[in-house]
């Protein structure tokens, strides 16, 4: 049997990952991991739970990291091992087993490469994710409810934790909106170059048949605030109601007046959270959204101000970022990129890596251009 030569791949996979501990500076990772450690074995530190809970989502952060680190330089060890004993050996079980963990090598070397692009002030945060349903009537709220589905698809292929806060279900089918949290390391950085509108163009499942139907869903994603930094809002610029929380076709989920709705009079911004079982959980987490899309909103206009210091007057993404085509032909495609993908089954089932990875790269080139 003819021996496998994989030295080509492997320096390659070396070279990239040499550049990404570059620039994740491992020695100032494992330094910051350091000082978290020590912070945390204060006897003290949950005197301030806020405090103590930071500390201990950025350390947990920061040695997910390191441990991804090592874990890939070990693989990448073992693979040379593991070619030269499938050639010494003859074996081709053991070369079809050296051939697939580069593969696997190769996809989680071209993740770590993604996240070196994310170095924006707020990549690294967790990710508050909120999707409305646009104009289309059922097939829009249908769309929206695909696109929830979509997403934390693709968390829960990744093992990022998420918590839905809040769903309001349409009369017919789907939701009107949902905001859920997607708390890992540089959820928000991966995920904000989802945010925009969303189109599908289908044979309509509610409508009269054989006519296509286009519906829209917007996708908001904003970067979860920090305790320790959390925006001051006054209590007079807010108003707070009360309901019951409530599941499909208005059945109760909850006896008591627990849901919360949160109104930042101001902007106009509105949240609400049905999915703890309190009132004061459901208020507390309904804040915690409110400071973050308040952040978002300061972010942008600090943006904007930047813009036209600079006289930048370019168009940003515009509207429509991608387009999810079921009939009369298969394939979605983001109108930024134009990366596409002719299965929007596997898309809709979480298979968004493409799009992040070349939404990604298109961000930083955008960036540079400007």
């Amino acid at each position: 049997m003819a021996d496998i030569d994989l030295s080509a791949e492997i320096r390659d996979l070396r070279a990239t990952f040499a550049d990404i501990q570059h620039v994740v500076d491992a020695p100032k990772l494992n330094h910051e991991i350091a000082v978290l450690k020590e912070q945390a074995t204060d006897p003290n530190i949950w005197d301030n739970p806020v405090h103590a809970q930071s500390v201990t989502s950025k350390l947990s952060h920061k040695q997910a990291m390191i441990t991804k680190l090592e874990s890939v330089q070990s693989r990448l060890d073992d693979l040379e091992v593991l070619v030269e004993m499938a050639n010494a050996e003859g074996d081709s079980s053991v070369q079809s087993e050296a051939k697939a963990e580069l593969t696997a090598l190769q996809e989680v070397i071209s993740e770590l490469e993604i996240q070196t692009l994310l170095n924006g002030e707020y990549d690294s945060r967790s990710a508050v994710v909120t999707i409305r349903s646009g104009a289309g009537g059922d097939d829009a709220t249908d769309f929206a409810e695909m696109l929830m589905r979509m997403y934390l698809r693709y968390a829960e292929k990744h093992k990022m934790p998420y918590q839905v806060l809040d769903t309001s279900y349409a009369e017919g089918a789907g939701i009107k909106s949902a905001t859920f949290e997607i708390d890992a390391p540089f959820a928000f950085g991966t995920l904000s170059v989802e945010a925009g509108t969303h189109r599908l163009v289908r044979m309509s499942p509610f409508g009269a048949a054989g006519k296509r139907q286009t519906s829209f869903a917007a996708v908001e994603v904003v970067p979860l605030v920090e305790q320790t930094e959390a925006i001051e809002i006054p209590d007079n610029e807010i108003r707070i109601d009360v309901f019951r929380s409530s599941g499909p076709g208005g059945q109760s989920v909850n006896t008591t007046d627990s849901a919360v709705r949160i109104t930042h009079i101001p902007t106009g911004t509105v949240v609400s959270c049905q999915n703890e079982k309190s009132q004061i959980q459901n208020k507390a987490a309904a804040m915690r959204v409110l400071q973050s899309r308040l952040l978002e909103i300061r972010r942008r206009e600090e943006d904007a101000k930047k813009k036209q210091i600079a006289g930048d007057v370019k168009a940003s993404w515009g509207e429509q970022m991608r387009s999810y085509v079921l009939a009369p032909y298969q394939m979605v495609k983001d109108l930024r990129t134009e990366h596409e993908q002719n299965n929007p089954n596997a898309v809709f089932d979480g298979d968004l890596d493409g799009f992040i990875a070349a939404g990604i790269r298109w961000r930083k080139q955008t960036q540079l251009g400007a």
